[in-house]
């Protein structure tokens, strides 16, 4: 049995005797154990024992030892550990030795371990988030057990298992098809070849069984028809496993985000250089000793180096995503979560999204004459005003469908297995008294055309159990078939199609559209062949009505118009429904305000050339493209990314891969989108809402909003660290406001916890009251270091007010102060504890960028609080415990000095709240021109 490239053997049922692609289809099912029924459920159970499940092995991990060893080859961990490895060298060259310089490697080499223990564990825990985020959107396969046609998960198939494969379908193992109609397949992920190539069930003399013609494999997917195949290969004994074997893993990418922020830290780092070495400088003509000049000036070098900056923003971009998938948005790549925040256009389908893709039919229209369908939902309960009149249309309709009606079962309802508006098709004929499985019995399916984006038509062919010959059912679009029709069946006669019935079907199907219906055109013919050409079969037709739908709109979906319309992002409708349908639901849900909005059919979108195109979407404020294809779609978002757009693009089906990939952020639906879409996302909606999709883009926001606020934190007190050094160095003082020390214990103690804590602040209250960000602004924007050296320079006054106070008081002249001056050591303690406090402040004040942070509540992130005073204690215990005493120089604090660097506290907050007041009445008076 072919399952490695056709030379070795499957682990399957009946290995031996010819390969499965040279029998015909009925000795398939021998060969492979199976039956047309379908595995028995005891039977699937078994070889699942045996076979395992059908999954690839996972990727083999690093060890854990090897990971956090990894942790010490970055860059700044090199750098650092340098920097302590020459510190100690220092103690150990000094005579007599200073612990001052061990305590100073020791602390360095801290740093390193703590960074370390963060990266490690921010991987870790980034592995788990991405397998149980992966479990979210699981993949499934529908398949025949005891001849029910039931869903499964794709890692229960076995060998010998009967699939149902349609267009959009992922092919989840290596299976031989046995029946097919108009099947093509992608074979891009085994051969490279992006063109569909057809498939077939007879039997081929094939070498290589992936060169089968009847074959299909896991890693491909269904571009066009269906198909039933049994399953001979799985998990690693696929092709695709066989693949996947010989390749190795390809290295991870780093965001646009990531890579910048990287860039930022190693300029800080090379300033950090430049100033370390200024000061080794300034300080050594003073009479500082050689050692002692540059363990100081290295020590102020390691302290300003952003260490711990890339952790703390992967843990930023990990709460989002995590926050994202609580709220039904599954972000596959940390990319889509910065390009979420820029997004200014979101180019949405109707069906499923805007709507609940609950689809039930409320009238049927046959003989000039509409009758009313009651009941909603799937449950087969409600009744239809006139039933023999609308039997022919339902009958047909019902007879052309693949989807499948499953009863209750446990806690759940009546579902549809299969596509909404079929299932919708075999409600309706229950309620109208057909028994949908004794008329497929007493007419069974011959042949299939299924149906595609271009046609917008399915057809079948069944037996004729009265004329002995074959009928051929079509639905679809009703223009289109409308269009195909000579005759239609009117009230027991065949009338010829004139002008004037033609007008009357146009007029009816019009009426249900703007009623906010979704209209399903339902025609027949007689055919003489067991399989006509598909031409043959959609000509010549006979309409037998219309089936218009009802499909709500989701009640959350409004209020997400409106959030979206606030936040200055533009809505536009994509979808293949009729004009006035989706007019109908854009007003609804408030997509559409205005008496006459754009509405552009395909047929209007392929006679505008490229000028004609954005003059449109640049000039239409409201915008409604109908009856498209998956082609249009793809025009749209290019030609709106060529206007510097950033395009958000929902799809479901398999033709809007494209669109999908091409799009910013490419947006699958969850429930019902296919594999092929939702593999070719960045974002799955787990639950198909439009809601959703704004949900995400206010995260979004926030999570860039986050990082910033970081930022300004990290990089404000770096101010408040280097200003006081720089100012007692040219100010003549022989020692330092601050040591190294101090400024990586505020570094490890006041710097990590708040930041993190940062990283998850809930969005502002009017994060979707501001325009898009755009895609060319800089992280570090003009705003942004100017809040930086605001904030910064207010902490560094403080700093410096409470240092030089204190020496100055005292009345010591400046040559007389030593290490062990009980003023000194008070004084650098004021400035660290002046620090520490001041950052309590500036974490509560960077919280917002406009709004008050009394307004938001001062209480409303309790991590924020805890991780400050966590610091504070931290800080309280340097002064006053005698062994952190002696490692930090340090000197207890009165209450009275804890009050004055508390009043500087409160004065740096009510200045931020100050310049936050002042930009907002600048907003007020200038929206448009105004800046963040």
């Amino acid at each position: 049995m072919p399952g490695d490239g056709g030379r070795g053997p499957a682990a399957v049922p009946g290995a031996d005797g010819p390969a499965v692609q040279a029998l015909p289809p009925a000795e398939v099912f021998v060969a492979l154990g199976s039956s047309p029924r379908g595995l028995a459920l005891g039977t699937a159970r078994t070889r699942r024992e045996r076979f395992g499940p059908n999954e690839l092995p996972h990727a083999r991990r690093r060890g854990a030892w090897r990971r956090l060893l990894a942790q010490f080859t970055d860059l700044f961990a090199v750098v650092l550990l340098i920097a302590s490895a020459i510190t100690f060298l220092a103690y150990g060259l000094e005579h007599p030795h200073d612990v001052g310089t061990l305590q100073l490697a020791a602390a360095i080499l801290g740093v390193v371990v703590l960074n370390a223990a963060i990266g490690f564990g921010q991987e870790y825990s980034a592995e788990r988030t991405a397998e149980s985020l992966r479990a979210m959107v699981p993949h499934t396969s529908r398949v025949l057990r005891d001849g029910e046609r039931v869903e499964v998960p794709a890692r229960d198939l076995v060998p010998g298992d009967v699939v149902a494969l349609e267009a959009g379908d992922a092919v989840s193992a290596d299976c031989r098809l046995v029946e097919t109609h108009e099947v093509t397949v992608n074979n891009a992920a085994l051969t490279g070849e992006s063109d569909p190539v057809g498939r077939s069930g007879e039997p081929v003399a094939a070498r290589l069984v992936l060169e089968a013609r009847n074959c299909v494999f896991m890693g491909t997917d269904v571009v066009t028809g269906s198909a039933k195949a049994v399953v001979f290969a799985t998990g690693a004994a696929t092709e695709f496993g066989r693949i996947f074997r010989l390749a190795a893993a390809a290295p991870r990418q780093r965001t646009p985000l990531q890579l910048q922020v990287a860039s930022m830290a190693r300029r800080v780092a090379g300033a950090a250089l430049a100033i370390g070495a200024a000061l080794f400088a300034v300080r050594l003509p003073t009479g500082q000793g050689l050692v002692s000049s540059f363990v100081f000036a290295l020590g102020v070098m390691v302290a300003l180096v952003p260490e711990g900056l890339p952790a703390t923003l992967s843990v930023s971009l990990a709460i989002g995503v995590r926050r994202m998938a609580r709220r039904h948005a599954l972000i596959k790549q940390l990319l889509a979560v910065e390009t979420l925040g820029s997004t200014t256009v979101v180019c949405t389908d109707k069906t499923g999204t805007l709507t609940r893709a609950e689809m039930t039919v409320a009238q049927v229209w046959a003989g000039g004459v509409a009758h009313t369908v009651s009941g909603v939902g799937y449950a087969p309960v409600g009744t239809v005003s006139d039933p023999e009149a609308v039997l022919a249309v339902l009958r047909a309709a019902a007879l052309c469908c693949n989807a499948r009606l499953v009863p209750p079962s446990g806690r759940e309802g009546w579902r549809v297995l299969g596509d909404t508006t079929e299932g919708a098709l075999l409600v309706a004929a229950a309620k109208a008294g057909l028994d949908v499985e004794a008329e497929e019995a007493a007419a069974p399916r011959v042949a299939e055309y299924p149906f595609d984006s271009v046609r917008k038509l399915m057809s079948t062919v069944n037996s004729d159990p009265e004329g002995g010959g074959y009928r051929a059912f079509v639905k679809g679009a009703p223009q289109e078939l409308l269009a195909r029709c000579d005759t239609a069946d009117w009230r027991g006669e065949r009338l010829p199609l004139t002008d004037e019935l033609r007008a009357a079907v146009i007029a009816a199907n019009d009426e249900l559209a703007s009623r906010g219906l979704r209209v399903l055109g339902v025609a027949w013919r007689p055919v003489t062949d067991r399989r006509p050409a598909q031409y043959d079969v959609e000509s010549g037709l006979s309409l037998l009505g219309l089936v218009g739908m009802l499909d709500p709109p989701r009640p959350e979906v409004s209020e997400a118009v409106e959030a979206c319309g606030r936040a200055g992002i533009r809505i536009v409708m994509v979808t293949g429904d009729h004009p006035l349908t989706a007019e109908a639901v854009a007003r609804l849900v408030g997509i559409v305000r205005r008496p006459a909005p754009t509405v552009i059919t395909g047929a209007g979108l392929d006679a505008l050339d490229a000028p004609a195109l954005d003059k449109l979407l640049t000039e239409s404020g409201e915008l409604l493209l109908c009856r498209v294809s998956p082609e249009h779609k793809m025009r749209v978002v290019t030609a709106l990314q060529g206007r510097g757009e950033v395009v958000a693009v929902t799809g479901d089906g398999a033709n809007d891969a494209p669109a999908l990939k091409h799009a910013d952020i490419g947006v699958a639906m969850g429930v019902s989108g296919t594999d092929v879409a939702r593999e070719a996302a960045v974002m799955v909606l787990l639950d198909d809402s439009f809601a959703s999709i704004a949900t995400a883009v206010r995260l979004g926001r926030s999570v860039y909003q986050n990082i910033r606020k970081f930022l300004i934190y990290l990089f404000s007190h770096n101010i408040a660290e280097l200003v006081p050094i720089l100012a007692a160095t040219f100010a003549g003082f022989p020692l330092v406001p601050i040591s190294a020390v101090q400024i990586l214990a505020i570094d490890l103690g006041s710097d990590v916890l708040p930041a993190l804590a940062l990283g998850a602040e809930p969005p502002e209250p009017d994060v979707m009251d501001r325009p898009p960000r755009s895609r060319r602004e800089r992280l570090f924007s003009g705003a942004v270091v100017g809040r930086i050296l605001f904030l910064g320079g207010i902490q560094a006054l403080g700093v410096c007010a409470v240092f030089f106070w204190h020496i100055h008081a005292s009345g010591i002249p400046y040559a007389d102060f030593t290490k062990d001056n009980p003023v000194y050591r008070e004084a650098i303690t004021m400035v660290q504890a002046g620090i520490v406090v001041s950052q309590f402040f500036n974490a509560l004040a960077v919280r917002t960028e406009q709004q008050s942070v009394i307004r938001i509540g001062l209480l409303s992130n309790p991590w924020l609080l805890a991780a400050g005073c966590v610091s504070l204690g931290l800080m309280a215990a340097i002064s006053y415990l005698p062994a952190l005493q002696a490692v930090f120089n340090t000197a207890p604090l009165d209450p009275s000095d804890w009050a004055v660097l508390a009043g500087f506290g409160v004065l740096l907050l009510g200045a931020e709240e100050t310049r936050k007041g002042w930009v907002r009445r600048r907003v007020a008076r200038n929206p448009e021109g105004s800046t963040r």
